[in-house]
């Protein structure tokens, strides 16, 4: 790893080597959870179905929390937000293991999704103190790909982890779920003493009026799509929640164009290095946030219905191992691709592997060696967008709006996501009635889906050809471009 070093400002290997243990920690947060889950709905006294109010919840504040916290971190320093983001999950975290009952475990466990803000302000905090080389862009490519590597090996060793913990302990609730909050803790202090502050720009402010209407918007659009999943389409008030979160986007527009400092600049965001960005990850994050939970289904449905694997729990634990460590070769390649072509192409080729993955699921999904396969290529691609993405939209934001434009990409990646629980839940409900075994969907509703998560990241790839072919590039690299051909606008200094 070649991280810039003995500059003031630059990207350190210290730097770098802190963050990754936040997000190996952020990584555990999300995998630890998962095998606990049967001896958590009988710990709560509650039914399966129950659980997903609590992943509902977390979206839902993910979605309204992130911009605000990223704001705040251009603000007053992404360090600064990135702690008190830290203080917040710990106490989130701490309290899931000393609450018994589904309302207060319902709370913290919404609370503890704080920690989705983290890796938006790491990589605007990486590029904003590489500014200073000339080369962020690449440099912050480069981290971000480190950092993915963390999430998802932590992800591997949460899962791994969780279950065998509390055996260890005896099948002791309470003092398994302490581990991860005395982690999310120790993280705090790694923090504070080796991460050092970003250089926010003075003379800004918070427009809350605009934070408001933003929030409404996306509360009422995610509220709606997570009913939808939770209650199905008959529910005709889901719809209206929708309409009522999109319309208000209307007044929320005109106002945010009138303000000197708006919650989100939408000048910046309608330019072409930009929005390709943010809808690219809107729909990819159709298939990293919907698919999965279709795909485990998937892969232990009884072949006695025409199609499934009939594995196990611990063998569907395999793919979706496989699926995480081809998501770290994909973190560490896309680098290095970008320096061969350039970002944009490199952004063009990730997402066209997340479209080839899930369509091969079409032809090719009858034996465990071809769900590998389709998997192995999609995770390739997903592996890249999810630490690209977001330095991206660094790359292209000026100075001062690194925070709450990288936040952006996770907040529609949110959007994408809830939107596709939504619908994927109602095509394979829908396909249930024709199924022999009393849990499966139909084939055509799993193809549907796969279908739907290749088309959407095709989208994706069709509108990045849009963006200009030097944008996220370094400064050094477009010094000698010619004018015609190079952006419109410094894509880091502007």
């Amino acid at each position: 790893m070649s991280m810039v070093r003995g500059k003031a400002g630059a990207i350190t290997f210290g730097l770098v080597g802190y963050l990754f243990l936040v997000e190996l920690v952020s990584g555990v947060l999300q995998g630890y959870y998962v095998p606990l889950i049967p001896d958590l709905v009988e710990h709560l006294g509650i039914h399966d179905s129950d659980f997903n109010w609590f992943e509902a919840a977390q979206l839902l504040l993910s979605a309204i929390v992130v911009p605000i916290l990223a704001k705040l971190g251009d603000m007053y320093g992404h360090k600064r937000i990135l702690l008190v983001s830290t203080v917040l999950t710990a106490a989130a975290t701490w309290w899931l293991a000393f609450t018994g009952d589904f309302t207060t475990f319902l709370i913290a466990w919404a609370l503890q999704g704080f920690y989705v803000v983290w890796l938006p302000l790491e990589v605007a905090l990486i590029f904003d103190r590489g500014r200073v080389t000339g080369r962020g862009a690449s440099q912050t490519r480069r981290a971000a790909g480190y950092l993915v590597v963390a999430l998802e090996a932590g992800a591997i060793i949460g899962a791994l982890g969780g279950g065998r913990v509390f055996t260890a302990l005896g099948g002791n609730v309470q003092t398994t779920l302490m581990v991860p909050a005395i982690a999310v803790t120790l993280v705090f202090f790694a923090i504070l003493f080796g991460v050092p502050e970003s250089k926010p720009l003075p003379g800004r402010s918070l427009d809350l009026w605009g934070f408001v209407l933003l929030t409404i918007g996306l509360l009422t659009i995610t509220s709606g799509l997570t009913f939808l999943r939770i209650n199905g389409p008959g529910t005709w008030w889901v719809y209206v929640l929708m309409v009522v979160g999109l319309l208000t986007f209307v007044p929320w527009s005109r106002y945010e164009l009138r303000q000197k400092d708006p919650a989100i600049d939408l000048r910046v965001l309608r330019q072409p290095t930009m929005w390709p960005v943010q809808l690219t990850a809107g729909l990819v994050g159709i298939s990293l946030l919907g698919a999965q939970a279709p795909l485990a289904t998937f892969a232990g449905t009884d072949p006695v219905n025409g199609y499934g694997l009939g594995m196990e729990a611990d063998e569907i634990s395999y793919i979706i191992g496989a699926y995480l460590v081809s998501m770290i070769v994909g973190a560490l390649l896309f680098p290095r691709l970008s320096k061969w072509t350039s970002p944009r192409v490199a952004l063009i080729v990730a997402t066209f592997f997340v479209a080839t993955g899930y369509l091969l699921f079409l032809p090719n999904h009858s034996t465990v060696a071809g769900t590998f396969v389709n998997m192995a290529i999609a995770g390739i691609g997903s592996g890249a967008l999810v630490g690209a993405l977001p330095s991206a939209a660094a790359a292209a934001a000026p100075r001062g709006q690194t925070g709450i434009a990288t936040a952006l990409t996770n907040t529609t990646k949110t959007i994408g996501g809830s939107f596709a629980s939504a619908v994927f839940a109602i095509v394979l409900a829908a396909g249930a009635a024709t199924a022999v075994t009393a849990t499966a969907s139909s084939l055509l509703g799993y193809m549907t889906v796969f279908a739907i998560c290749g088309i959407g990241a095709l989208v994706a790839a069709v509108l990045l050809f849009l963006v200009p072919k030097l944008a996220f590039a370094d400064v050094d690299d477009l010094a000698d471009v010619p004018l015609e051909d190079a952006l419109l606008e410094d894509p880091v200094e502007n």
